[in-house]
């Protein structure tokens, strides 16, 4: 029997345009650590080192701002956003 690899979302996210769908996909969720899993995601396709770098972040802080159940300021996630070339935008909820 074909052993089948485990999915990782990373190999997937390799375009902004990817990645900014994913994000959205993932701030619906009312789970918050569902976006921060995604953004980590993000940084693994990214490449974690090189997100530090761009962020000003030291590893060790990128991963445990990214750490489900963390919960990492406004800065941080803003940093991180910028780094990874998307931005978060506001827009008004139809009920």
């Amino acid at each position: 029997m074909k052993q089948l690899a485990p999915f990782d979302a990373a190999d997937y996210l390799d375009s902004e345009e990817v990645i900014a769908e994913y994000l959205t996909a993932a701030l619906e969720d009312d789970n918050p650590n569902v976006f921060l899993v995604a953004i980590g995601d993000v940084a693994k396709a990214r490449g974690m080192a090189q997100l530090a770098k761009d962020t000003g972040l030291g590893r060790d802080r990128l991963s445990k701002a990214l750490a489900p159940g963390a919960k990492p300021r406004y800065d941080v996630v803003f940093k991180l956003m910028r780094a990874l070339g998307v931005e978060l935008h506001a827009v008004p909820v139809h009920k």
